[in-house]
């Protein structure tokens, strides 16, 4: 997998991608980079526990988990990065990291309902149906329930959908053309497995596409993901039986 720790840059983001699927995390990263600023670099990692492809509650609950003691990891091999962005549509261990970060922290779901509301009211088009009450849960945790008019689930998951492009493409251009309801000013395709497929399905749908992986790394650059509490990186909480690196955390 690339990585930039080694290039002399200004700024550097760190993905993490809570899926462990080396695959999704490899989309992501060709699908960011060409994103970057002059000046910025954009490590990546891979978490060594949990699902291949976050779809349910309990994959997302353990994902959480990985992401922490992955984000501990990279802190003991590298220096601290300038903003983390949490690679699934669904932001497992957003809160969590963010308390313990002294750094920005922002995820797929959330950077994207930030550019989305930028517009008005949107909706969320996706893969997976499992996810569609977890998405409105987070939605209304953030602050954009409101403005969240529709979620529009495939019953394919991230994983089958990034598995088949072809299939991805048509059933997608179907979801999104059916959640271009009355009051939607945008969509956002959501899911780390469907990163660069808004561009092309945006010929096919009316109103704007936002590709969530591509958002995720804007709100970081453009500094719009929500400031650190703390100064230092650390857990508030004293935790047991953890990992070396995450205990070296530990306050």
């Amino acid at each position: 997998m690339p990585d930039t720790t080694e290039m002399a840059v200004q700024q550097k983001f760190l993905l993490i991608n809570p899926n462990t699927s080396e695959a999704t995390t490899l989309k992501l990263y060709e699908n960011l980079l060409p994103l970057l600023p002059v000046g910025c670099g954009l490590d990546v990692r891979t978490v060594s526990k949990g699902a291949p492809y976050i779809a349910c509650e309990a994959s997302h609950a353990v994902a959480a988990s990985a992401l922490l003691e992955t984000w501990a990891d990279y802190l003991s091999e590298q220096n601290a990065p300038d903003g983390v962005l949490i690679g699934c549509f669904g932001d497992p261990g957003l809160f969590a990291l963010r308390e313990s970060s002294a750094c920005k922290v922002t995820g797929l779901a959330e950077a994207s309902f930030m550019e989305a509301s930028e517009r008005g009211s949107f909706a969320i088009v996706t893969g997976g149906l499992r996810w569609k009450p977890m998405l409105q849960r987070l939605a209304m945790t953030l602050g954009f329930g409101e403005a969240l008019l529709h979620i529009e689930t495939v019953t394919p998951t991230g994983a089958m959908l990034q598995a088949d492009p072809a299939m991805a493409i048509e059933c997608l251009t179907q979801a999104c053309q059916d959640a271009s309801l009355p009051g939607v000013r945008s969509i956002i395709l959501g899911g780390a497995g469907l990163a660069g497929l808004a561009s092309v399905i945006q010929p096919h749908v009316d109103l704007p596409l936002i590709d969530s992986a591509q958002a995720g790394l804007r709100v970081l650059i453009k500094g719009g993901a929500p400031d650190p509490t703390r100064s230092t990186n650390g857990f508030v909480a004293h935790l047991n039986h953890l990992s070396p690196a995450m205990l070296r955390l530990a306050d």
